[in-house]
């Protein structure tokens, strides 16, 4: 049953969607530029991409069609949809994406990864640190899907955080925090399909579809995603330092009264599962992708060079690699996992482990729509004649990310904010810039639509990975998000002033990890002397 604010929402949205029929008569300068204005407005109203994005191509099909509803509804498919799905790469990300949701579960729940945890946790004399560090490197070892990563390690690390005397919050906030944070900046996982499709969009918007290197440009902006990296740091200092700010000191205080003498050992139950059921097929998914995409990417394979390597990872055959590669690793993960009683197959684990990632499909699907009709709609010319000459460049990163954070809070939904940001950033950075600047600032500027959708991950409280972490660790969501909020609030602050601040004014990223790195190794020393002393 709707709410009264439910409903008004709704009815907000749906008229937004009808105010297209405004720029059918008025030629005026925000015309082409509606449908991203609709898409992001319904989404935050309704909290649903999906919609978000269906409602802005509605409004936008009909503005081309000039009214025609029929003639919209064709178009729609006939000029939009169907061509997105006829374009190989695309495809391929389809492909790749679907595949490793199937292999995720498969390793998921094959036992290998119970098997290094037990390995790792066995005979420690410190269990509580040592299992926090486990679920850290867990999570990193599980870098190829967010919202897998952060279920696996919740349930594999519930039971034996009671007994050490980790509360669930902090428990869940390592799950959750990794998870996003990884998944974003690894080279390889069920974001990459989304990441450089939207870099190829908003290419494609600018009108420089060919000067697209999607992935070469993933890896130049590894660095400036400052607030992944910050958050991993973050994490670090939590565990070692015993960071507990705001309301998780609390949380862990009662965790360790309750948890007396208690010992992880043997909290995990042996199943036989043994650690190469894990190790092989990840060891094959990252393999084969390096290994392929740099021989069908260079002529002479030998000596290796850098000049080779950026070539090899900016081609257009990354993409066939990917979907070859997961298929590879599902192949491994299928044959290694256990036949034995009690355990679903292989095959329906396999099927579940797709069907997990439907949704999120559909909504890269829908973005793809978007940035067609746009395309058509001249949406980057115009959006570029009204920011030129606005917007310093030196401020664009900053004013990214904080727009990025805001979008991802209010839906939930990291996939769903470098869909709608992504192609329209990248156009911007052509129309306020120089040749030379644009080059410089295009990394950061990607860099600052990753951070900024990763930021609502970790703290919005309808996002995917905030509830399915509160759910596998045996907390409330509500006291999930209160307890992480300050961790990321803090992890923000510093990205902000120390890197996309610095990098627009010049700074090299290295430069800005490294000060912000040193403020969080210094921020529990300072907190201390504030009269906040924490437990070590």
């Amino acid at each position: 049953m709707k709410t009264p604010d439910s409903r008004l929402r709704s009815t907000i949205a749906w008229g937004l969607v009808a105010s297209a029929y405004i720029w059918v008569v008025w030629e005026g300068p925000l015309r082409a530029i509606w449908p991203s204005v609709v898409t992001l407005a319904v989404a935050l109203l309704l909290r649903r991409v999906l919609l978000g994005l269906m409602a802005g191509s509605l409004a936008g099909v009909v503005i081309l069609a000039e009214g025609n509803v029929f003639e919209a509804f064709v178009s729609f498919f006939r000029d939009h949809l169907i061509p997105a799905l006829q374009s190989p790469w695309k495809i391929g990300a389809i492909l790749f994406t679907f595949l490793l949701g199937g292999f995720s579960a498969l390793v998921e729940k094959g036992g290998g990864l119970q098997a290094i945890v037990r390995r790792f946790l066995t005979r420690s004399d410190t269990p509580a640190l040592r299992l926090q560090w486990c679920a850290l490197a867990m999570g990193i070892l599980l870098f190829f899907d967010g919202l897998a990563n952060s279920m696996m390690v919740g349930r594999m690390m519930r039971t034996p955080a009671r007994r050490c005397g980790v509360s669930a919050s902090k428990m869940a906030y390592l799950a959750d925090s990794t998870s996003s944070a990884v998944a974003c900046v690894a080279f390889l996982s069920t974001w990459i399909a989304v990441q450089l499709s939207m870099i190829r969009e908003g290419y494609a918007l600018a009108g420089r579809i060919e000067e697209a290197a999607p992935y070469a440009l993933f890896f130049k902006s590894i660095p400036y995603n400052f607030y992944c990296w910050f958050t991993l740091i973050m994490l670090a200092v939590a565990i070692h330092r015993n960071f507990l700010p705001g309301p998780m000191k609390g949380f862990e205080k009662s965790a360790q009264e309750k948890a007396g003498n208690h010992h992880a050992d043997g909290d995990f139950e042996d199943d036989g599962g043994h650690w190469l059921l894990a190790v092989i097929p990840l060891g094959g998914l990252i393999g084969s992708f390096f290994g392929g995409t740099y021989l069908l990417g260079t002529k002479e394979a030998w000596p290796v060079t850098g000049e080779k390597l950026v070539s090899a990872f900016g081609g257009d055959h990354v993409i066939t690699v990917l979907v070859c590669s997961s298929a590879l690793a599902s192949i491994l993960a299928y044959l290694l996992y256990p036949r034995k009683e009690g355990r679903d197959p292989p095959g329906k684990v396999f099927q579940e482990g797709v069907q997990t990632l439907f949704v999120p499909i559909l909504i890269l699907v829908g973005a793809w729509v978007l940035s067609s009709i746009l395309t058509e709609l001249e949406a980057a010319e115009a959006l570029s004649g009204l920011l030129a000459g606005h917007i310093p460049a030196a401020l664009f990163p900053a004013a990214v990310f904080l727009t990025g954070a805001l979008i991802s809070f209010s839906t939930g939904s990291a996939w769903g904010t470098m869909i709608l940001l992504m192609p329209l950033a990248i156009p911007i950075v052509f129309a306020i810039s120089s040749p030379a600047e644009s080059a410089t600032l295009m990394p950061a500027i990607v860099g600052a639509v990753f951070s900024g959708a990763v930021f609502g991950d970790h703290c919005s409280p309808i996002s995917d990975t905030t509830i399915v972490s509160s759910i596998a660790c045996g907390v409330e969501p509500h006291d999930h998000v209160r307890t992480q909020m300050p961790y990321a609030l803090i992890t923000a602050a510093i990205a902000l002033l120390a890197g996309f601040a610095g990098s627009g004014l010049g700074l090299p990223p290295v430069a800005g990890l490294t000060l912000g790195a040193v403020v969080l190794w210094v921020l529990p020393g300072i907190s201390r002397r504030r009269g906040h002393p924490e437990e070590k």
